[in-house]
């Protein structure tokens, strides 16, 4: 469909366009997360009993999904359909534009943002995984080892990684040492269910992060963490998540003095265990063993994943100083809040 067109019409039949947007956001929803009920749909999709139950039955009517006890789920046509319309829903939204914005202001390779905002719609995550899945996919190339930070956004690339041609031959391997108490989240969860999607290899990494700084230099010296020093120094792939600065610090149960360094420091992002200030510097860097940011500038491939408005300062903070070539995949919510903090801080 033209996005010229969709314009046209969106003046001539405003509210098609409105029932239309809403279609296929819902649409793609149920692609993510189906099978799922009108309820579920309804609080996730923020509509209404009625609006979810009328938003179900038109695209059932339309043969673009089937709804089975177990919930709604999407046709091959509805998969089709939804092919078919990104690039021009992507147009007539403004996130193509919001996007190139973005990666002109950022200057990094490539900005993708898809629909929604994850801080609201939950499902939304699910949505940035998908995207990231596809890139990785198209671009890995002959790459073989790929290293994996943990993240709830980490996370949610997997579930949409598929076996294809060659991934047996990739290796996945723990950026870091594991953070928080959530353990699906956890770098070496994350990097065995990649694994695991692709038929691949993966290895494990375990480091506390509590260690002194004399038993940090013995473990340093460790076989295992010789390994992965020596692996990161060949890794062809990152994928990782930002973290806003506060959030990571008390998830890591910071001591006052550290939260007190990264509040003088005025951090908001973080990433591969440095705290980085709205212009990029680093704040405050963990004593770890892991990937350096150093070593990111040599690697051919990285994804950034990460959304909500709520993060939109720690992206650009991290953003500031991120090597040219990282492909960043967002929503929109974090996306028009960066464009409003740039905007306002020029």
């Amino acid at each position: 469909m033209n996005s010229d067109f969709l314009e046209a019409q969106r003046k001539l039949v405003p509210e098609m366009m409105d029932l239309m947007q809403q279609r296929y956001s819902a649409l793609k929803l149920i692609e993510m997360s189906g099978p799922i009920g009108r309820r579920q749909l309804g609080q996730v999709a923020r509509l209404s009993e009625r609006e979810a139950r009328n938003v179900l039955e038109a695209l059932r009517d339309a043969g673009l999904i089937r709804i089975e006890k177990e919930g709604a789920t999407v046709t091959e046509e509805g998969r089709q359909m939804l092919s078919s319309l990104r690039t021009s829903m992507d147009d007539w939204s403004g996130r193509n534009t919001l996007a190139r914005y973005l990666e002109q202001t950022i200057g990094i390779r490539k900005v993708i943002v898809v629909p929604g905002d994850s801080d609201v719609t939950s499902s939304v995550k699910a949505v940035i995984g998908k995207e990231a899945a596809e890139q990785f996919i198209s671009l890995i190339g002959d790459g073989e080892i790929v290293a994996v930070t943990g993240g709830s956004s980490v996370a949610a690339i997997p579930p949409h990684i598929a076996k294809f041609p060659e991934a047996d031959r990739l290796r996945f391997v723990a950026a870091r040492g594991g953070v928080g108490e959530d353990i699906g989240t956890q770098a070496n969860v994350i990097s065995a269910l990649f694994a695991q999607a692709c038929g691949a290899t993966y290895s494990t990494f375990y480091y506390p992060e509590t260690l002194s700084e004399e038993a940090h230099e013995v473990f340093r010296k460790e076989p295992a963490a010789l390994e992965m020093m020596a692996l990161y120094e060949k890794t062809d792939c990152v994928l990782h998540g930002i973290g806003d600065a506060k959030k990571m610090a008390a998830m890591r149960n910071s001591s006052k003095e550290e939260l007190e360094m990264l509040e003088q420091g005025k951090a908001l992002g973080e990433a591969f265990g440095y705290y980085f200030d709205e212009n990029g510097n680093v704040v405050y860097r963990l004593r770890t063993v892991g990937i350096q940011t150093e070593q990111l500038e040599h690697v051919p491939l990285l994804i950034a994943v990460a959304g909500g408005a709520s993060k939109a300062a720690a992206i650009l903070a991290y953003m500031a100083s991120a090597p040219r070539q990282t492909i960043l995949v967002t929503d929109e919510g974090a996306a028009a809040e960066m464009q409003r903090i740039v905007r306002t801080n020029t």
